[in-house]
């Protein structure tokens, strides 16, 4: 086994926080990842892992190695993508990462224009929390995100941008008396932007309501509908909804929030990811403009 192999064995385990987890991930027996994990340590000289009860944890040194490993795996990948790419930027491979909002309401239409034009190109897609989507972008285990503003300090280089506003909402019962220090509020997952961006308005107000984690974007806004209390949201997510009636826009100080979403790449990107990236500009998809 490759050391490049042994890398993507352990970092599989570091990410999914078991033997058993990474095995089934990358498709192979137990028995495998362990030896995998245990000659890399050997190759590296410091222990990578540590007994915790029946189960293992990486050590200080592990969790450094796979923070440095999720890198060079990102850059060997993206690599073979630019070479590729380079030689028929048609028939290269595109790999993006969006938060969950982006992922569900923006890409199937984005990718489905790109698509129709540039056929013969891979995508390659991952969604998830705002936290998670810019590790990736700077591990290079992405080429694309679309996502809100990027971080301070963050190696990107924002390609277009697309208004995008976020406002409270809730069933139409809530909005007689409406009181956010008297509302369950609905978070949505642990790493979410919008998440922070509503614990920050809920701050301001020096309030701490009751709150109801539902793990994910849809969850979020099927628990308001059904009265469960008050979200933030893209107000493009359910504008359907509002017109329909079914949910009907809060008043919160500080909203509604102008939140444009991004979509960024890294500085040298490949020659299929500017592809997709000019296909946007050029207004094949509605609502891009540049920066």
């Amino acid at each position: 086994m490759t050391t490049t192999s042994r890398m993507r064995a352990f970092v599989a385990l570091a990410d999914q926080g078991s033997v058993r987890g990474a095995a089934a991930h990358l498709v192979v027996t137990e028995s495998t990842v362990s030896a995998a994990v245990r000659a890399l340590g050997d190759e590296i000289g410091v222990p990578l892992l540590e007994r915790d009860g029946r189960g293992v944890r990486l050590t200080p040194a592990g969790r450094r190695y796979a923070d440095y490993a999720r890198r060079v795996l990102g850059l060997l990948d993206e690599a073979t993508a630019a070479a590729r790419g380079e030689a028929d930027p048609e028939r290269g491979h595109v790999r993006l990462g969006a938060v969950t909002t982006a992922g569900e309401h923006l890409l199937p239409g984005l990718l489905s224009a790109f698509r129709t034009r540039h056929p013969d190109v891979e995508l390659g897609v991952d969604v998830a929390p705002s936290t998670r989507v810019w590790s990736m972008l700077t591990h290079h285990e992405v080429d694309v995100v679309v996502a809100g503003r990027p971080p301070a300090g963050n190696a990107a280089r924002v390609r277009a941008t697309r208004a995008n506003t976020l406002a409270v909402v809730g069933a139409p019962a809530l909005a007689d008396g409406f009181d956010p220090s008297g509302t369950t509020w609905l978070l949505r997952e642990p790493g979410s932007g919008v998440r922070s961006t509503l614990a920050g308005l809920l701050a301001d107000l020096g309030v701490e309501p009751r709150s109801l984690t539902m793990g994910s974007h849809g969850a979020t806004i099927a628990a308001a509908r059904a009265g469960l209390g008050a979200t933030l949201v893209s107000r493009e997510a359910v504008r359907d909804l509002i017109a329909d009636g079914t949910l009907v826009e809060l008043p919160l100080p500080g909203t509604p929030l102008v939140r444009p979403w991004h979509l960024v790449t890294h500085p040298d990107a490949t020659a299929s990811t500017e592809l997709l990236v000019q296909d946007v500009l050029a207004g094949h998809v509605r609502g891009w403009r540049p920066p």
